[in-house]
């Protein structure tokens, strides 16, 4: 049972740093040396320097920070106030009304910034006070919102999709464009049940207010246009094939740059904070990778994952079994990093 114990060993002393509240980077590290003194003969500091260096230096990885850099920029602007304007007519008239500028909002702030949090507090600020002076029902305002913001794990640019393609050395670019329809496929999947918690409960839902002229709605939509070019222009140029992952990061920090500038929000100020905010976020983004690759290579060297996979197929399991059982195995494994990396981003801390 060799394989067993090293995994309950792992998962035990993993959980133990990040109970105590040890940054999610460093407990994987010190996790990792303390199995490679304990297991294998191999220097713990040659292999820690050579797993750190060869994961930062990834080219593909210079991604990260210019989209990261680009949601910072756009989280400056006057977006969210533009995104309810442009959409709010389009909405009002659906079941469920100004609840679908949520969904709708998150999925397009997602496809700009790649980030949850900030696809969240960008679409939120602006929304959250608009509904509640509707009277729009407290728990379903919030859960749309709460719910939506996980598009940006997954429509492009998503940064959690740049982070598994420079793990797992696959196309960025394949990857964003994967992502496309299964994102837009939730969206909807909202949408339908919002309308369907609508039509039940119509009795809480407020009464539309107003109603808007086709000309007031397309008028009304042309503040979305540059938000729009920019996402085109972005994952555009990626499908195509006209451009890489980090060119077209490139592209959107420039376009970001151009669009806050025409919408007075750029000055000295915000540019300094959206650098500095870019910059602390990617630093930590950076520090988890390289502690989980030095993770990755302390269970390589005690043969853990080779002996998992040779148990896991002695099982004989079907592969619908199979997903399943590492699906619940890959829930409960992200839950407990999951919390402490959320604590890391609300908190500043690598």
């Amino acid at each position: 049972m060799p394989e067993l114990f090293l995994t309950i060993f792992f998962i035990s002393i993993l959980l133990i740093f990040l109970g105590t509240g040890i940054w999610v980077a460093l407990s994987m590290v010190g996790v990792s040396a303390i199995g490679m003194l304990l297991f294998t003969s191999r220097p713990v500091g040659d292999a820690m320097a050579t797993t750190i260096w060869g994961t930062s230096s990834s080219w593909t990885l210079t991604a990260l920070p210019l989209f990261v850099w680009m949601g910072e920029i756009l989280f400056r602007t006057k977006l969210s106030e533009n995104l309810f304007k442009g959409l709010a007519p389009w909405m009002s008239r659906l079941p469920g009304g100004l609840i679908h500028v949520n969904v709708v909002g998150c999925a397009l702030f997602a496809a700009i910034s790649g980030s949850s949090a900030a696809t969240v507090a960008t679409v939120g600020k602006m929304s959250i006070p608009e509904l509640r002076k509707r009277n729009y029902p407290e728990k379903l305002l919030l859960g749309s919102l709460a719910g939506s913001g996980t598009l940006g794990l997954l429509i492009p640019p998503s940064i959690i999709l740049i982070i598994y393609g420079v793990t797992v050395q696959e196309s960025i670019a394949k990857l964003f464009i994967a992502g496309i329809i299964p994102g837009i496929m939730i969206a909807i999947f909202f949408m339908f049940y919002v309308i369907s918690w609508s039509l039940l409960n119509k009795e809480s839902m407020p009464k539309i207010e107003k109603t808007f002229s086709f000309s007031q709605k397309i008028k009304d939509s042309s503040q979305l246009i540059p938000v729009i070019v920019l996402i085109t222009a972005v994952i555009g140029s990626i499908y195509v094939g006209i451009a890489t992952a980090t060119e077209a990061a490139s592209l959107g920090v420039v376009g970001a740059l151009i669009l806050s500038y025409f919408q007075k929000s750029l000055s000295i100020k915000t540019f300094k904070l959206s650098l500095l905010g870019a910059t602390k976020t990617s630093c930590m983004i950076a520090f988890i990778l390289a502690g989980s690759s030095f993770l990755s290579l302390a269970m390589g060297f005690t043969g853990l994952p080779r002996n998992l996979a040779i148990w896991i197929q002695e099982m004989n399991l079907s592969p619908y079994v199979l997903i399943l059982v590492l699906t619940i195995f890959l829930h409960y494994s992200w839950n407990v990093p999951r919390w402490n990396f959320s604590c890391c981003i609300n908190h500043g801390y690598y």
